[in-house]
């Protein structure tokens, strides 16, 4: 087993990592960035490296400073977290040429699954089904829009996240909607490759999550829906499925294994679905060959450490799990706590934490990169932290969640807790009846509250916070959303069950 584990990422992933590596006997190293000095998951680490520059690029995307600082550090192996370089094949490559153990997947493995249109002929091989498809040329792409009409999905095929994505509703719209998924494609991932795609109306997004070892052991954790999404990127998840049924659980953890098995895949990875829940059919969308952020609520109805099992594949350890021993247990879902302002097309929010009060209560997890103090800047990614409710239940699940966020205080930056509370208690959300256009469709989740009593709160509570006239802890005494809080927050009428 490695001696000394490096863990080229940030936030709230890294201190995860850190976690399980310090349980694991293994010395955890953190990198950091300028203005990542003092942060938690460097703080939480047993040495650190300082690397040049204060933004993502000069840092975490930093390919030979990061295999540099490893060796520097006497690190035997690089873990990638997620974002950043994780699915990046050159990445990966870099680390085995110089002899480091990259903790994922294979750098041909990465490069082929990375690839959508290259994935979807795997996926084929497979047996497993995919939504009609055709690199466009300008025959091509006439052919493909007569046969399947409109609307048609225009998608990147180097990544994903929403980036390079655009829904074509007319023909006269076609060229210019690929021409520019096309630049928004290249500028994200360096590559201005798009694909034509038909449309799935309503579909619902399960994925299935898979392990495989090197010897040939390859089994699926079961499935977790993420249909709750905003610009296409989960906010969101919980496992099981409110709507698979059994027999349609046991077909799509196959088609995963069977996708994972013909890709000679190793470590771990998560198969995506797109699923019409009326017909019950479902269609391979991609397979992200890395851990997932939504990973916690697998862990917690399976009761396994997935990082441990990352780091025992990467050292050539079988798995010891079989298919019959993943048996889940209860309900869990998870919320992603963002820097952002839903009410304002989610643009993201910086400025101090000035108070930072997770709740805490049995069957919750919270994993968060931040401390009270911290300065949220804007060269990364806005999520704060992931909260996580387990129960017996579903209805207990979510009861405790629609709870925890009640009693979750953050000042100081404008966060996304009043939407996800807003979800937790809509109707439709509580009887599982959604799809990926839940935010679309249900347009009052995504509009402010204009409560007098929340506004009042939110001006004390500032005050209190800084021990200060609220006038000078924001200059705007009418942007309230700043303060993310609730009028049970004070009342102290609800208490997690």
């Amino acid at each position: 087993m490695f001696s000394k584990v490096l863990v080229a990422n940030r936030g709230e992933i890294a201190v995860r990592i850190n976690q399980t590596l310090l349980a694991m006997g293994i010395v955890p190293i953190a990198v950091y960035s300028d203005s990542d000095a003092g942060a938690p998951h460097v703080i939480t680490a047993e040495q650190s490296v300082a690397l040049p520059g204060s933004t993502a690029e000069d840092t975490y995307l930093d390919i030979a400073g990061l295999v540099q600082a490893a060796r520097d550090s006497g690190a035997d192996a690089i873990h990638p977290g997620y974002g950043f370089l994780s699915e990046n094949p050159e990445f990966a490559r870099a680390c085995q040429d110089a002899g480091i153990t990259f903790i994922g997947p294979a750098p041909e493995s990465m490069a082929l699954l990375g690839d959508k249109l290259r994935s979807k002929d795997i996926a084929v091989a497979a047996g497993v089904p995919t939504v009609p498809a055709c690199q466009p040329g300008d025959a091509a792409a006439a052919e493909f829009a007569e046969q399947w009409g409109f609307p048609l999905m225009v998608k990147a095929a180097a990544g994903g996240g929403g980036r390079g994505m655009r829904l074509v509703q007319r023909r006269q719209d076609l060229d210019g909607d690929m021409e520019l998924a096309s630049r928004e494609a290249q500028a994200a991932f360096g590559d201005g490759r798009v694909f034509l795609e038909r449309y799935v109306a309503n579909p619902r997004h399960v994925e299935v999550q898979v392990l495989a070892d090197a010897h040939g052991h390859t089994i699926h954790l079961g499935e977790r829906e993420c249909s709750i999404q905003r610009r296409h990127q989960k906010i969101i998840e919980e496992t099981p499925s409110p709507v698979l049924t059994p027999e349609l659980c046991q077909r799509m953890g196959n088609a995963a294994v069977a996708l994972a098995r013909q890709a000679g895949y190793v470590n771990a990875g998560t198969v995506e679905f797109l699923l019409d829940a009326r017909s019950g059919e479902f269609y391979f969308l991609e397979m992200n060959a890395r851990l997932q952020v939504e990973h916690p609520i697998t862990e917690v109805v399976l009761g396994l450490d997935m990082v441990e099992w990352q780091i025992r594949i990467a050292g050539g350890e079988p798995l010891t799990l079989q298919q019959a021993d993943i048996q889940p247990q209860g309900h869990a879902v998870e919320c992603r706590i963002y820097a952002e302002d839903p009410y304002r097309d989610f643009v993201p929010s910086t400025g101090t934490l000035l108070r930072w009060r997770p709740p805490s209560g049995p069957g919750l997890r919270l994993d968060s990169g931040v401390v009270e103090g911290q300065e949220v800047s804007i060269y990364y990614d806005p999520m704060l932290a992931k909260l996580i409710a387990w129960a017996p239940t579903r209805e207990l699940s979510l009861r405790r969640m629609e709870v925890a966020l009640s009693q979750f205080l953050a000042l100081g930056v404008i966060t996304n807790i009043p939407l996800l509370r807003a979800v937790m208690e809509h109707a439709q959300f509580r009887r599982g009846d959604y799809d990926t256009g839940f935010l679309e469709w249900n347009p009052a989740v995504t509009r402010p509250a204009d409560s007098q009593e929340t506004r009042t709160m939110a001006r004390a509570l500032a005050a209190w916070a800084s021990q200060q006239p609220v006038e000078s802890v924001m200059p705007s005494v009418g942007d309230d959303r700043r303060f993310s809080v609730s009028p049970w927050q004070s009342a102290g009428d609800r208490r997690l069950p």
